[in-house]
């Protein structure tokens, strides 16, 4: 007797055609893509959007010029997705030009300078696809001249030209355009078991709201594990072997610093032959990237002080002045690259793959590994392609036309200016962040004054923010405000703007002060654990008196005024 595959194991009908496990960048791309084609999605995400990998990444939409030799398929892909990424989310995008110095002498110099010459021929085909700009070769005096701040002893350079991001802002962006388009998206819901029918077919989840306690069951058509780095385990719901989504997990971290130290980013070998970099990135300057295979805890991946010392090391041997910055804080994220037995983390391909667990016996569970931000669209149209086969979906494709919220039209930041009276710096802030939805929140600063008030200065950020981002785009503790808004993750390191963001999230989720002052502290707390890498042990000492003193000050209520 043929099974129905459109009711539960009771009967019933299911509750939707798809289930989405993970809200990184490949996850909330499905739901939104399959939303896009009419199909009625529900997203369960353990922790927050972009929490793993997307939100901690380089932060580029770039075509991977390192790809182009040994994988020129991933750099196709990343160029032709960029291009697509420029046109549904213009206002996230920045232009990164990168400078490769070239540190050789004798006649080593002349022909090393033409190897990468040559080879950035091949990279320019494929700037037209990204809207890039063909590379330049550089002599000695132009090198010096583009960026004084380098060793002398260079030889020449190579400029050529990538894209950045915010790629927690294009996370988020995905996942709003879901769920306006009817998806239901939830986040800080763990999803406890992938139901099976008798025949081993995959019907739909359980999870657990980690903030209401509420258990519960969705039931769906298609299951498509999207949750990166931790597939295997999720797929291990399911009674599937780990090995059924097998991944070679690999670690990078970045390292924040105070300021811009250059327009340009520099490129440098590390002491092992790697190539790193600084990155000029919005109102900071990053260092990145390293690549490690990791065994550790997928929930705590925090950087080491040999790992920034690496980076730091590297970058100092060709730009000194790296060292007159202050180290603000890291980041850490673990890369689901497709498993490979013997070659070094770096030699690993950046492709993706999509697995179909009919193989394993749990037909209609689907699992995504693999892949880069840059090329994410691709990725999740490639999947809903296969799902929209599967059910019988014939709408066209659209992801790649349809525009993400605030990307429809640019707002000029002086608009914000003399109508809502902010400082053009924070006018330009919430531009980049919120496109044309700024005007949403100038809306809501015009209604209620008070609302314009900036609460954290080094982004700078205000409580019309803090308040839009939870009531439209699921912030719910001071962290999700964080990663939305790049509140508290300047110089100041949250100390100055935690607590009082702490009260706005609390007011506007109905909770009590007392819990907002809590949900600072836990930001305080994960900050200060993530920077302290990166500081040494006297501003590790004075940071751990400070947060003590003002964990002590909430305790006894001397802050409740």
């Amino acid at each position: 007797m043929a099974r129905n595959l459109d009711v539960d194991p009771s009967g019933r009908a299911l509750d939707c055609d798809l289930i989405v496990i993970g809200g990184g960048v490949n996850g909330v791309g499905v739901a939104r893509d399959a939303s896009l084609r009419g199909l009625k999605v529900a997203l369960f995400e353990r922790n927050d959007i972009a929490f793993g990998a997307s939100g901690n990444s380089s932060g580029m939409i770039h075509g991977g010029p390192r790809y182009l030799t040994s994988d020129p398929g991933v750099t196709q892909s990343s160029c032709e997705d960029s291009g697509h990424i420029q046109r549904i989310a213009p206002h996230l995008l920045f232009r990164i030009p990168f400078l490769m110095p070239i540190f050789k002498s004798g006649p080593l110099s002349k022909l090393t300078l033409t190897a990468y010459d040559a080879f950035f021929d091949l990279y320019d085909a494929y700037q037209p696809l990204k809207s890039g700009k063909n590379h330049v070769r550089l002599s000695a005096d132009e090198t010096r001249e583009l960026e004084p701040g380098l060793v002398g002893g260079a030889a020449g350079g190579v400029t050529f030209d990538e894209w950045g991001i915010d790629g927690t802002r294009l996370c988020i962006g995905n996942a709003v355009d879901a769920r306006e388009r009817g998806a239901e998206i939830r986040i800080h819901c763990t999803v406890t078991e992938i139901l099976r029918r008798e025949d081993g077919s995959v019907y739909g989840i359980s999870f657990r709201d980690r903030v209401s306690g509420e258990s519960s069951t969705r039931t769906a058509r298609v299951v498509v594990n999207a949750t990166g780095a931790w597939a295997p385990i999720t797929t291990s719901l399911g009674g599937l072997p780990s090995t059924a989504a097998r991944i070679r997990p690999g670690k990078g971290i970045h390292v924040f610093l105070d300021r811009r130290l250059t327009n340009y980013a520099i490129i440098a070998n590390a002491i092992d032959g790697r190539q790193v970099f600084l990155l000029p990135w919005q109102n900071m300057s990053v260092l990145g990237t390293t690549d490690d295979d990791y065994y550790g805890d997928l929930d705590q991946v925090v950087a080491t002080s040999d790992e920034v010392s690496y980076l730091l090391q590297a970058v100092e041997h060709v730009f000194p002045a790296v060292r007159t910055a202050r180290a603000i804080g890291t980041w850490g994220g673990v890369r689901p690259t497709l498993y490979a037995w013997g070659p070094n983390e770096d030699q690993l391909s950046r492709e993706h793959q999509v697995v179909d667990h009919a193989a394993h016996g749990a037909d209609g569970l689907y699992s995504m590994i693999g892949g880069k931000l840059a090329s994410y669209r691709l990725f999740a149209e490639e999947m809903t392609d296969l799902i929209a086969a599967r059910l019988g979906n014939t709408a066209p494709r659209r992801s790649h036309l349809a525009t993400l919220p605030g990307g429809d039209e640019r707002v000029d930041p002086m608009q914000l200016v003399l109508q809502g009276g902010m400082e053009a710096v924070t006018a330009t802030r919430l531009e980049y962040r919120h496109g044309s939805r700024s005007l949403r929140v100038l809306e809501r600063m015009q209604q209620k004054p008070r609302e314009a008030a900036v609460v954290c200065s080094c982004e700078p950020v205000t409580e019309a923010e803090i308040r839009y981002v939870v009531e439209q785009e699921l912030a719910h503790d001071v962290a999700d405000v964080a990663r939305r808004t790049r509140l508290g993750l300047g110089a100041c390191g949250g100390m100055r703007c935690a607590l009082r963001c702490g009260r706005i999230v609390a007011d506007a989720t109905g909770r009590s002060p007392e819990v907002g002052q809590r949900l600072a502290l836990d930001f305080l707390a994960e900050a200060a654990r993530r920077r302290s890498a990166a500081i040494g042990p006297v501003q590790a000492r004075q940071e751990a008196l400070s947060l003590a003193a003002l964990q002590a000050e909430v305790g006894s209520g001397s802050l409740d005024s």
